[in-house]
C-alpha cells in the first residue's frame, strides 16, 4: 500500500529524518573523538559551530519522529477503510505481524527521543557544552532504534493487502463473553478506579513535596510512580472509560476515540498522558547530570517546571478521561 498518500508521507517524511541524522552521525563520531573544551585549535572551533547546526537538525527530526506517532495512527486509522474486516485502527494494525509492534515502538520512541531533546536543552544552557559529547553517544546509540522504527513502519506499509481479513475493535476489545478472544479480562472496576485515583493522589502529593524541595529518593519514587500510572491508564481507559465515551457498554477500543464522531478527544486524552508521564519521569533522569556544576541551576529549575508540567498534564488528563462517566453517574445516578 505505498502508493496510498499517507503511506507515501510517512515514508517520506522518515527518509529526511535518516537522512539528517546520517548526517548528524559523522558530527557525533569527531565530536566524540576530538571534542575538547581546553583546546583553541581550528578544529576544536570548527567542531562548536558544526554542533549548533547538527543539533538544531537532529532536535527537529527527533521531534518529527515524535508527531510521527500520530501520524502512524491516523494513517492505520485510514487504512481501515479499505482493509476487509477492519473498523478502525485496531483492524488496520492487527492486518499484519508488523503494525502492533511498529506502533509500540514509536511509543518507546517518543519517550526515547524526547530524552535527547530535553539533554540538549540543557546542554546549551552553559557556555561550556558540558553534556555535549554524552549527547553525541546517546545520539549514536537513538540511530539503531530509529532505523528500526523505520523499518517496523515500512514492513507494515509493505504488507498491508486489501484483501486481508482481520479482525475489528468489537471483537479484539470485547467483554462480552460471545465476542471470541479478547485482549481484556473481565476485572473488578471499583478496585481499579480506586487504584487509579489513589495513583493519582500519591503522584499528586509526592510531586507537590518535590516541588518545595527536591530529593533524589523521593524523585525516583515519583518517576517509577509515572511509570506505572501509564500503564494502568492505558488499560483504564480501554477497560472502563472508552465505553463511557461511546455509550456502548461492550465497545472499549482504545482507537476509535481518536475518530471525528467522538471530536477527536482520544488525541488529548494520550497526547496528556503521555506529556504527563514524560515530564514525569525525567527529573528523576537529568538527576545524573547533578555532578556538572554549570548546569546545577539549570537542572534545578528544569526539574520544577518539568514537575508542574507533568501535574497540569496529569489534571488535563484525568478531566478528560473521566469526564463522560462522572456525566453518566451524575445524570444517571448509578456508574
Amino acid at each position: 500500500m505505498f502508493l496510498n498518500s499517507w503511506s507515501l508521507t510517512l515514508t517520506f517524511c522518515s527518509l529526511i529524518v535518516v537522512f539528517l541524522l546520517v548526517i548528524a552521525a559523522g558530527t557525533a563520531i569527531r565530536v566524540i573523538r576530538f571534542w575538547d573544551p581546553s583546546s583553541d585549535t581550528n578544529r576544536q572551533i570548527r567542531l562548536e559551530s558544526e554542533i549548533w547546526l547538527s543539533s538544531t537538525l537532529v532536535a527537529y527530526a527527533l521531534g518529527f519522529q515524535i508527531i510521527s506517532l500520530m501520524l502512524f495512527v491516523l494513517a492505520a486509522d485510514h487504512f481501515c477503510q479499505v482493509i476487509v474486516g477492519a473498523m478502525c485502527a485496531t483492524g488496520a494494525l492487527l492486518a499484519n505481524p508488523f503494525g502492533m509492534p511498529a506502533l509500540l515502538i514509536k511509543l518507546a520512541g517518543v519517550f526515547l527521543y524526547g530524552f535527547w531533546i530535553v539533554i540538549h536543552k540543557l546542554d546549551i544552557t552553559s557556555e561550556k557544552y558540558p553534556l555535549v559529547k554524552f549527547k553525541y553517544v546517546y545520539l549514536l546509540l537513538l540511530v539503531p532504534f530509529l532505523f528500526t522504527d523505520i523499518i517496523f513502519q515500512t514492513l507494515y506499509i509493505a504488507g498491508l493487502k486489501p484483501d486481508i481479513i482481520t479482525s475489528c475493535c468489537a471483537v479484539v476489545f470485547s467483554t462480552a463473553a460471545d465476542a471470541g478472544p479478547n485482549l481484556m479480562e473481565s476485572l473488578p472496576v471499583g478496585t481499579m478506579l480506586a487504584i487509579f485515583y489513589g495513583t493519582a493522589g500519591v503522584l499528586l502529593v509526592t510531586g507537590v513535596m518535590l516541588r518545595r524541595g527536591w530529593r533524589l529518593a523521593a524523585g525516583i519514587f515519583y518517576a517509577a510512580g509515572w511509570v506505572w500510572f501509564f500503564g494502568f491508564a492505558l488499560v483504564m481507559i480501554i477497560t472502563v472509560f472508552s465505553s463511557y465515551i461511546y455509550a456502548m457498554p461492550f465497545h472499549n477500543c482504545p482507537f476509535c476515540i481518536l475518530k471525528p464522531e467522538f471530536h477527536y478527544i482520544g488525541f488529548f486524552i494520550y497526547a496528556s498522558l503521555m506529556t504527563a508521564t514524560f515530564f514525569g519521569i525525567v527529573p528523576a533522569i537529568v538527576q545524573i547530570f547533578s555532578g556538572q556544576q554549570s548546569l546545577h541551576d539549570a537542572i534545578s529549575i528544569f526539574r520544577k517546571y518539568s514537575i508542574a508540567i507533568s501535574l497540569v498534564f496529569m489534571a488535563v488528563f484525568l478531566v478528560l478521561s473521566s469526564y463522560h462517566s462522572l456525566m453518566y453517574m451524575i445524570v444517571g445516578g448509578e456508574f
